[in-house]
């Protein structure tokens, strides 16, 4: 009975978080962003052998977790000339998901990148915290509310061509599958898989301020720190424009969009699988899609 009593007073002190439900499948997510940063996929630029490959993984993984599409084979095609190097890529591909709310055809859209700047050489631009972190993302909270019916419809999209001026998220913005209006929420993650203080930023409430109590709550006393910030016109760091978002907000369009200061290993070889933080990580998704999940429930269905 003593021993018992020990092993129940050292559960409690040092293993509250046991006590809590784990939302992710934790393994997998840290399965998907290690192949989706692998040198297989050689750094995922656009219309690359490794791109076709992370766009199979993705649609099939929609494909087994039984989502629908607006677009056959989950996949919207789109063109873009990419005047930094004088040429037309054609047949970019986004990855699109799509559940129906259980109250409400008001969208929620989850996304994030999937494409990086490839290769130099011999050199590989894995790109593992930018952007196989947020794709991972995506594939989580897709999985989640696979299974758990949101009240809101919702979209989850891999992106493609960011890298190349946010060409798959004007492409979807300019032929969304539904009237654009419909969409509530944009939540956008990139780069989420580590920081050396612990801390992640939510980007958009100075411009969507109704949005900040919902996170604020959610996010006390978590981990990663969540803070505020790099969102205020005129500041030498304003994140708005600086990811696919912004295509959303130009449409008046609520968007948060997550991610972490930039590391040494920013656009660098360097930024491989090893130097995530796996727990960094995990809890990023987690509280990410807790939030996602608090605002579900809460933006008014009107």
């Amino acid at each position: 009975m003593k021993n018992l009593l020990k092993f129940l007073i050292l559960f409690f002190l040092v293993a509250p978080t046991a006590l809590i439900a784990q939302n992710i499948d934790q393994n997998k997510l840290v399965k998907d962003i290690e192949y989706l940063s692998s040198d297989e996929l050689g750094g995922r630029k656009p219309l690359s052998e490794g791109s076709l490959k992370a766009r199979k993984y993705i649609q099939d993984r929609f494909k087994a977790l039984g989502l629908k599409s607006q677009y056959p084979d989950y996949t919207q095609y789109f063109d873009f000339n990419y005047s930094r190097e004088g040429k037309l890529y054609e047949k970019a591909a986004n990855i699109v998901g799509f559940i129906g709310g259980k109250e409400t055809d008001k969208l929620i859209v989850v996304m994030a990148h999937y494409d990086h700047i490839g290769m130099d050489g011999e050199k590989i631009f894995n790109g593992a915290d930018d952007n196989a972190s947020g794709t991972g993302g995506v594939l989580a909270m897709a999985e989640y509310f696979s299974k758990n019916r949101p009240t809101h419809s919702m979209l989850f999209v891999a992106l493609d061509a960011e890298e190349m001026g946010h060409q798959g998220a004007k492409a979807l913005v300019d032929d969304f599958p539904f009237p654009i209006e419909q969409t509530v929420l944009n939540i956008n993650m990139d780069m989420i898989s580590r920081n050396i203080d612990g801390e992640i930023y939510a980007v958009g409430t100075y411009h969507y301020p109704q949005l900040k109590p919902t996170i604020e709550k959610v996010a006390e006393g978590r981990f990663p720190k969540l803070l505020f910030g790099h969102d205020v016109p005129g500041e030498k760091a304003d994140w708005t424009n600086a990811s696919d978002h912004s295509q959303f907000h130009r449409k008046g369009i609520p968007f948060i969009y997550f991610g972490v200061e930039d590391h040494e290993d920013y656009h660098k070889e360097t930024d491989t699988f090893e130097r995530i933080q796996p727990e960094f990580y995990i809890g990023a998704v987690e509280l990410i899609l807790d939030i996602v999940i608090a605002f579900d429930r809460e933006l008014n269905n009107d």
